[in-house]
């Protein structure tokens, strides 16, 4: 009997690990959809641009891949000190790091399949650890990285119950060179979007249901929450 094609959804597919992993999709024969602000107008702080993108999306979905976020605000680096933060830029990292991952999460997660394994992994990164913060700084990225690690968790616990066969994690791939962290990479190591891509498949594909709720990197490990 043939094994039936697997159903893959990428929320922010026009960036550069998004666009990355649509494309190693396709190559593995995979049926792929996607959604982004620049190709189809969702607005990720919007809950009704959200609604009416999930609206477009038929259910049955083994994977659901939410790649949003935004490092700077309106081309304003992280800040170096608590002094430098203003209300402004600490809520709008909120708004597209927290806020719109919880919404996508809240109006797409009930369309993963219910019959067999399914996973929903939202990117998120280490400088949201808590435990891991040595250096200070970024505060708005960082707590706003920190909340959408609880709302990940918090999520996976709700989803455990309606759906056991669904894993939700959030997801590190590590320093990927893309539009978002080019200003960020001097003498740093980083991988290409192409190889990023294909990290997040070798997670995702080496997930069980009792890794539901948990933090991955790139190479499978759980950083510390």
């Amino acid at each position: 009997m043939a094994t039936a094609q697997k159903k893959v959804l990428i929320i922010g597919a026009s960036g550069g690990i998004g666009s990355a992993l649509a494309e190693l999709c396709i190559k593995r024969d995979y049926h792929v959809s996607t959604l982004s602000r620049r190709d189809d107008g969702i607005d990720i702080t919007d809950e009704s641009s959200i609604k009416a993108a999930a609206d477009t999306i038929a259910g049955g979905l083994d994977m659901i891949v939410i790649a949003t976020g935004v490092l700077e605000v309106d081309g304003l680096r992280p800040e170096k000190t608590i002094q430098s933060m203003t209300a402004e830029k600490l809520m709008t990292q909120f708004q597209i790091n927290a806020l719109g991952p919880a919404l996508l999460l809240k109006y797409f997660t009930p369309k993963l399949t219910k019959s067999r394994r399914c996973v929903v992994m939202t990117l998120s990164a280490r400088v949201g650890s808590i435990g891991d913060n040595h250096l200070g700084g970024w505060i708005s990225y960082r707590s706003a990285k920190a909340a959408l690690n609880q709302i990940i968790h918090t999520t996976a616990i709700e989803l455990d119950r309606k759906n056991p066969n669904a894993i939700c994690i959030a997801y590190h791939p590590g320093t990927v060179g893309t539009d978002l962290t080019k200003k960020y990479l001097k003498n740093r190591t980083f991988v290409a979007p192409k190889d990023a891509a294909q990290d997040l498949l070798n997670v995702a594909d080496s997930l069980t249901p009792r890794d539901t709720g948990e933090f991955f990197d790139w190479a499978g490990k759980k950083p510390v929450w």
